[in-house]
C-alpha cells in the first residue's frame, strides 16, 4: 500500500502546487517584456517567440507520441485559441508596454479578466458563483488596485495621461484572454495537450509575423539581454505557464482559474523588489493580502463552489 501511496501522494502534491507555479511563472511574462523590448518590436518579438515554443512543443509532442489533433475541426478550434489567448492577449500587453504604458498599469488592466469571464461564465458555460464567490472577485479587484496604487499614481505624476494607444492595446488584450479562457474551457478539453498547444503557437505566430510585416522593419538586436528574455519567455512562460494554465483549464472552472490572474500584480511587485530593489508600500503588502484572500473565496473546493446551471 505504501508504494503506491507515494506517487499518489506525489502527484497531488504537484497537482495542488500547479496553482502557485503557474502564478509565479505568468508574473514573470512583464519581467521579460520589459528586458526583450527595447531590442525588438512587439509583434516581432513575439512572433519570433510563439514560433520558437511551437517548434519546441511540436518535437515534444513527437517524442513522446503524445498524439495529435483528430480531425480539421480540433485544428481549427486550436487556432481560435491560440489567435485569442496568444496574439490577441500577449500581442495586446507588448503593443501596451512598448507604447509607453506602464507595465504595472498593463498588469492590472489585463487583471480585470476574471470578472468579464466570471460573469461570461454564468451565461455561456452554465457556471454558477455563489455570494462569497463574488466577494472574493471585488476583493481581488479591490486588492489589485491597492497593491498597485502608489505605483500607478507615480507614474501618473511623472509621466502625465497614459498612451491611448497603450491603454486600447490593453483593453483588446483583456477581451482576447477572456474570450480566449472561455473558448478554451468550451471547446478545448478534448484536443491532445502538446500538439494542441503547438498548433496555437503555430497560428499566432502566422498572424503575428503578418502583422510585424505590414507594421514594423521586424529588425533585431540579439544582445545578451534580449537573447536571455527570449530564452526565458519561450521555455518557462510559453511551454510551462501556457501548458499549467491550460491543464488548470481542463480540471477547474473557468472562472476559478482565471482568478489566479489576482495574484500576478503583486508577484510581480515582490518580484521587482527582490531582483531590482524596489520596495513596496505598507499598502501595497495590505493590498498582497487582501488579494490573497479574495483567490482564497473565489478558488474554493469545487463541491461547494459551483452550482450546476439545472
Amino acid at each position: 500500500m505504501s508504494a503506491t501511496a507515494g506517487p499518489s501522494g506525489r502527484r497531488g502534491a504537484a497537482i495542488a502546487a500547479a496553482p502557485v507555479a503557474f502564478v509565479l511563472l505568468w508574473s514573470t511574462g512583464f519581467v521579460g517584456a520589459q528586458y526583450g523590448l527595447p531590442y525588438a518590436q512587439p509583434f516581432t518579438f513575439l512572433a519570433l517567440r510563439l514560433a520558437l515554443a511551437g517548434v519546441l512543443l511540436a518535437g515534444l509532442a513527437a517524442v513522446t507520441r503524445s498524439g495529435r489533433p483528430a480531425s480539421r475541426a480540433q485544428v481549427g478550434r486550436a487556432g481560435v485559441t491560440g489567435l485569442l489567448m496568444h496574439a490577441g492577449y500577449l500581442g495586446g500587453v507588448f503593443f501596451a508596454i512598448a507604447s509607453g504604458l506602464p507595465a504595472s498599469v498593463a498588469a492590472v488592466v489585463v487583471s480585470l479578466q476574471p470578472v468579464l469571464t466570471a460573469a461570461l461564465a454564468t451565461r455561456l458555460l452554465g457556471e454558477r458563483l455563489v455570494a462569497l464567490q463574488w466577494l472574493g472577485l471585488a476583493l481581488g479587484v479591490g486588492g489589485v488596485a491597492l497593491v498597485l496604487t502608489p505605483g500607478l499614481a507615480s507614474a501618473a505624476g511623472d509621466a502625465g495621461a497614459f498612451p491611448p494607444v497603450g491603454v486600447a492595446g490593453c483593453l483588446v488584450a483583456l477581451l482576447a484572454g477572456t474570450a480566449g479562457t472561455l473558448w478554451q474551457k468550451r471547446h478545448g478539453g478534448d484536443i491532445p495537450l502538446l500538439s494542441g498547444t503547438a498548433v496555437q503557437y503555430a497560428a499566432a505566430a502566422l498572424a503575428l509575423a503578418a502583422v510585424a510585416g505590414a507594421t514594423e522593419t521586424m529588425a533585431i538586436q540579439w544582445t545578451a539581454e534580449f537573447v536571455a528574455a527570449l530564452v526565458w519567455l519561450v521555455v518557462p512562460l510559453s511551454l510551462g505557464a501556457v501548458l499549467l494554465l491550460l491543464f488548470l483549464l481542463r480540471r477547474g472552472s473557468a472562472s476559478g482559474v482565471s482568478s489566479l490572474l489576482y495574484l500576478v500584480p503583486p508577484a510581480t511587485a515582490v518580484e521587482t523588489y527582490l531582483l531590482f530593489g524596489e520596495e513596496l508600500p505598507l499598502l501595497s503588502l495590505v493590498g498582497v493580502a487582501v488579494t490573497t484572500l479574495g483567490v482564497a473565496l473565489v478558488l474554493r473546493p469545487p463541491g461547494r463552489r459551483v452550482r450546476s446551471a439545472g
